[in-house]
């Protein structure tokens, strides 16, 4: 995301002339959308992207079930649950 930015950043500072970009090639101000592309591709490739889902649905999972529990009043013990006694 953040070589998107800067691309977007560069591109604009190149068309409107502004600062030591305007005197750059466009090839240079371009670097970044190929290395956001050359990152976007290892990331699908490795699996780094469906792990870094899987991560963030687990943890909307337990904040959901957590605060049911709260609700419920059944926060206790490190399993969540309450022991119950024999008898």
């Amino acid at each position: 995301m953040w070589f998107l930015l800067l691309g977007v950043l560069g591109v604009a500072l190149k068309f409107f002339e502004i600062g030591p970009v305007a005197t750059l090639s466009w090839w240079i101000v371009l670097i970044p959308f190929a290395l956001a592309m050359a990152w976007w591709a290892w990331a699908d490739w490795s699996g780094y992207t469906k792990a870094q889902v899987i991560k963030k649905e687990n943890e909307r999972k337990e904040e959901r079930i957590d605060r049911q529990r709260s609700r419920l009043g059944m926060l206790g013990g490190p399993s969540g649950r309450k022991r119950r006694g024999k008898g």
